[in-house]
């Protein structure tokens, strides 16, 4: 049997976690006298904590120092951990479990590949860390997402070529990304936004174990 590295982004792909972000941020927002909406949250898929920041200050037309950016970093990290405290296995999302557990079955490659920095703890949190073969997150990589690191060191980790690998994203920076790597990119959203991917689907329920057979056997 063929095998493949199959890698997933976590948050919108694995967990919704992206709610809790837009909480933290929007909190920070409306500390500075603006609001955050979630049409402005859609610009940060993706996106670092850093350059997040730095997109929020401009929406806001805020000047700051660099002391207070690593202030409102802290914050934003911390208020963020806050709503993680209570995530259990409900936070997954739908059609998720059947894919990993396939995925195992078929003795296929499974990494994480994410621009969080507290990947492991929401997967403890969540009881997939077991799934994964190998982890890269925040922590691990210096280029963000349309850059391939993320993806290219989860493959390498692998021993998997990137023609091998096939990367589950459900952002436009994440399908560029493993575009760029030269991965098999699979959307997971709304094919306005992610029409660059080789596959899509609105979310993991539409996908089926003919279209994972079809991803290990090409």
């Amino acid at each position: 049997m063929n095998t493949k590295a199959f890698i997933f982004d976590l948050d919108g792909v694995i967990v919704d976690t992206a709610k809790y972000h837009f909480l933290a941020w929007k909190k920070i927002a409306n500390e500075l006298g603006f609001e955050f909406t979630h049409e402005n949250n859609e610009l940060l898929k993706g996106v670092s904590r850093v350059r997040s920041l730095d997109i929020i200050l401009e929406l806001g037309k805020v000047e700051a120092s660099q002391e207070d950016k690593n202030r409102w970093l802290v914050q934003k990290n911390e208020d963020y951990l806050s709503y993680l405290v209570d995530m259990d296995e409900s936070e997954i999302l739908p059609g998720v479990m059947p894919i990993l557990n396939y995925l195992k079955e078929k003795n296929q490659l499974i990494a994480l590949g994410s621009a969080s920095k507290n990947a492991r703890p929401i997967l403890e949190k969540t009881g997939t860390l077991a799934f994964f073969d190998a982890i890269v997150d925040g922590n691990d990589v210096s280029n963000a997402k349309p850059d391939p690191e993320v993806f290219l060191l989860a493959a390498k980790l692998l021993h998997t070529k990137p023609e091998d690998s096939i990367v589950f994203e459900d952002s436009v920076a994440g399908i560029q990304a493993a575009n760029i790597g030269g991965m098999v990119s699979v959307g997971i959203g709304e094919a306005a936004t992610l029409h660059e991917a080789n596959y899509l689907f609105k979310d993991f329920t539409q996908m089926d174990k003919a279209f994972i057979d079809k991803l290990i056997n090409n």
